[in-house]
């Protein structure tokens, strides 16, 4: 018995030893699970990861777009993504507006003048003798907004002068961004273009009964001669001629940009002629363009008559067209994606093409908002009087944009302003008559700020020179620079001004310039347009 009983002790003390064993076992086991589980997670968070970086973020369906999103906000994007200029303007407000420059920018010159000044010379290029028997007829279409069309109207010349054809007044398409019915005659002064090239090339103003005839009256009968862009004289002489010689006529439709920019100097000088002295606006525009320019001057009296001219490109179908988003949020993504369809209809979602606003703020292609204009003005020095005349279309979201940069330069002016409502009625729904007033206003101005690379400031640029003794002070701003100093809300205003008249400075270097081979004479008239005269 006494056995028994020491052997049933003996059991339960080993029971007893044996469940906290058992425990801590258990323990153990259950601390690995976790370990596991948790090793699973993070190599299945790794796996996808790695999916999204190779493309594979489609399949992952919602939990895919959690990780994209996490990973979005892990990186920030470059400096000069994003648009936060308003965050600079509300920040650098109260020190611009108690800047003030002595002595205003307008009234003193960076520009120093060294050894010959350039005047224009278009006649000493041309020879000028009887014309020989015309070819035929050259009719074209010019396409686009009005300095699209003078590119085409000045290439056309050229062309009837390589054929040595009769020019046909040209026509105007009818563009779908900027809709003016407009015809030649509305806009240019017909007869004045005829008299001055009339040494030089035959022009007309309609083609002859006889070849209408031959075309049952029905221009779009004519062949039609599909050039490339820039196509150099000697295509026009080996595909153009013989069909030409054959029917009597041809028509190139569109025409613009159809000739390279290096042809013979004698036909390049004819370019000049037509640009720079044939193309005149109609009276219509010339009258008020002029009444314009003497009223801004007047307004300008605090600077001697001298004030700044901008050519903003803030229209609703740029802002759309440039892909660009600003502050405007859902509602301005809407309106912009319905005012793409309108005007280009797919053409932003072809297969391929790829939109990425954040890389077009950061290289520069953005439109300069009107803030953003005048925050770079002010601090190149042009303070509250300054008169500033803005050159533009309909500004989108006006009333809000519009604001600061009034708020800025309180002496702004534009043709609304400075014209009555009954002097414009004339030219209500005509964007092509309405850009002739602001080219003239712009090309009277002591300066020229360009803030969107487009035909308007390349032509002005061109034609300012040519006016100017071969320089013009014209400010072309660095965009790809703007945008990183306009993202940076804690930047001081000294440095912000410091950045700014460097930038000045610099575009004033650039008001001379001399064309290459390949550049435009719009924008480079000298040699071509323009001779050396020695200093008196």
């Amino acid at each position: 018995m006494q056995v028994a009983a020491a052997a049933a002790s003996m059991r339960g003390t080993e029971a007893a030893g044996a469940r906290p064993t058992a425990r801590r076992l258990g323990r153990v086991l259950v601390g690995r699970r976790r370990r596991a589980a948790v090793l699973l997670l993070a190599l299945a968070y790794a796996a996808a990861m790695l999916m999204l970086a190779m493309g594979g973020g489609e399949g992952l369906g919602a939990a895919g777009e959690v990780e994209a999103a996490l990973r979005r906000r892990a990186a920030p994007a470059p400096p000069g993504s994003v648009y936060r200029s308003r965050l600079v303007f509300e920040r650098l407000l109260p020190e611009m507006c108690a800047f003030a420059s002595r002595p205003n920018p307008l009234v003193t010159s960076h520009y120093k003048k060294i050894g010959k000044r350039w005047k224009p010379c278009v006649s000493k290029s041309l020879t000028e003798s009887e014309l020989p028997p015309s070819n035929g007829f050259l009719i074209v279409e010019a396409n686009g907004g009005l300095n699209q069309q003078r590119i085409s109207i000045c290439d056309a010349i050229v062309v009837a002068r390589i054929l040595n054809a009769t020019l046909v007044i040209p026509a105007f398409h009818l563009n779908s961004v900027w809709r003016d019915y407009s015809k030649f005659g509305d806009i240019f002064d017909e007869d004045h273009f005829i008299k001055s090239l009339r040494k030089h090339v035959r022009i007309v103003k309609e083609l002859p009964e006889d070849i209408s005839l031959q075309f049952d009256h029905n221009i779009s009968i004519i062949p039609n001669m599909r050039t490339k862009a820039f196509s150099p004289p000697s295509y026009y002489l080996q595909q153009v001629l013989p069909k030409m010689l054959e029917l009597g006529a041809v028509r190139i439709a569109p025409f613009s940009n159809r000739l390279a920019h290096s042809v013979p100097s004698d036909v390049q000088a004819l370019r000049c002629l037509a640009n720079y002295e044939a193309l005149r606006f109609s009276v219509s525009i010339r009258t008020l363009a002029e009444d314009l320019v003497g009223r801004m001057m007047k307004k300008s009296s605090l600077t001697g008559g001298k004030y700044v001219s901008v050519h903003l490109r803030f229209e609703e179908d740029m802002v759309a067209f440039s892909c660009c988003t600003y502050d405007g949020g859902s509602e301005e993504n809407d309106a912009m994606e319905n005012a793409r369809e309108r005007s280009w209809r797919g053409k932003f979602h072809r297969p391929g093409r790829m939109i990425d606003p954040e890389a077009n703020r950061r290289n520069g292609r953005c439109p300069l908002t009107p803030l953003e204009v005048g925050m770079m003005l002010r601090g190149m020095g042009f303070d509250n009087t300054t008169s500033l005349y803005v050159a533009s279309g309909k500004i989108y979201k006006a009333e809000k944009y519009m604001t600061p940069l009034r708020q800025l330069f309180p002496l702004l002016q534009t043709k609304q302003t400075l014209a009555t409502s009954e002097e414009l009625a004339q030219f209500k729904g005509h964007s092509s008559r309405l850009a002739a007033l602001d080219y003239t206003v712009c090309l009277h101005s002591e300066v020229f700020v360009m803030t969107q690379g487009s035909n308007f400031p390349h032509f002005l640029m061109g034609h300012r020179r040519y006016m100017y003794g071969g320089h013009a002070k014209t400010i072309k701003p660095d965009k790809r620079k703007l945008v990183q100093l306009f993202d940076n809300p804690n930047i001081r205003w000294d440095r912000f001004k410091h950045h700014m008249q460097d930038m000045r400075r610099h575009s004033e270097t650039k008001g001379f310039g001399l064309r290459k081979p390949q550049e435009s004479i719009y924008n480079l008239p000298m040699p071509d347009c323009m001779c050396q005269q020695a200093e008196t």
